[in-house]
């Protein structure tokens, strides 16, 4: 394959990470999985890829992953930062230790792995960072202040990296996910409800939890395929653009931020949790 890659993806475990990693060995690419969970990335070891077990806000395990990876292939042409998760909850119940945490994995974890990353990309004088946000860099929910702090927090990071690594031939790419059929729903609803039990945010939360849980159940979201696809094409596309929106929601959502007050938007995204 003329156009084939050393890829390595995050949050492969799971989700869109597990479905873009599969699909780019189908295309013939050499795929590394990393997550914190090794065990199940089996399946991408049996299509013929190679999974690194990885907590992306563990230092060593961050440097020790980029050194297996240009030990055993000598480069590195794309990094898909993935790995993420939704801390969900009113910012009077949510602790900061946990703030600080979704900070760490979502944010500051992701700038590690790509700084060490780069000198790499520079010494190539080419190489891909794709850095998968979500619709929810752009717009709000209730009780999800500090998810959304770190994925508005990825745009600006995102784009001034960007600037910085243009004379250096390297590309930073932003996907911004819609609603997508992973276990994100899951992972943000049942700590959100507990801390939000008994307190003056109960009932706000069980109408979050309500709402995302109907999301899922009606299947009015998209399979982690669509984007998955969706990266594999960003992969071999010459020169691609710098974000990109995909998936159930994403696109109307972002267009009605764009054109409507703060206070018009606000009355549409409360309309979805009643």
């Amino acid at each position: 394959m003329r156009d084939k890659k050393v890829i390595l993806i995050t949050g492969a475990s799971s989700g869109m990470g597990r479905e873009a990693a599969l699909k780019l060995l189908r295309e013939g690419h050499t795929v590394y999985g990393a997550a914190r969970r090794i065990e199940k990335m089996q399946n991408l070891v049996q299509a013929g890829g190679s999974a690194i077990e990885l907590d992306v806000t563990d230092e060593a395990e961050v440097v020790a992953c980029v050194k297996q990876l240009i030990a055993e292939q000598g480069k590195i042409d794309v990094l898909v930062n993935n790995a993420g998760y939704a801390v969900y909850g009113a910012v009077e119940d949510v602790t900061l230790a946990d703030a600080k945490r979704q900070f760490d994995v979502n944010l500051f974890g992701l700038a590690r792995l790509t700084q060490v990353v780069l000198p790499h990309m520079r010494q190539q004088k080419s190489g891909r960072i794709i850095n998968i946000s979500s619709v929810g860099g752009k717009v709000y929910t209730p009780l999800g202040a500090w998810y959304h702090a770190t994925k508005h927090a990825l745009e600006g990071w995102s784009d001034c990296l960007r600037l910085e690594l243009k004379p250096f031939h390297i590309d930073v790419v932003i996907v911004e996910p819609g609603a997508i059929a992973t276990e994100f729903g899951d992972v943000m609803c049942n700590p959100m409800l507990k801390r939000s039990a008994g307190g003056p945010y109960d009932e706000m939360a069980q109408q979050i939890a309500d709402s995302t849980r109907r999301t899922y159940e009606k299947g009015d979201s998209s399979p982690a395929s669509v984007i998955a696809d969706f990266i594999a094409k960003i992969v071999k596309t010459r020169r691609p653009k710098t974000r990109y929106a995909k998936g159930e929601y994403a696109k109307p959502l972002l267009f009605m931020r764009k054109w409507l007050s703060d206070r018009s938007f606000d009355k549409v995204i409360m309309s979805r949790v009643k």
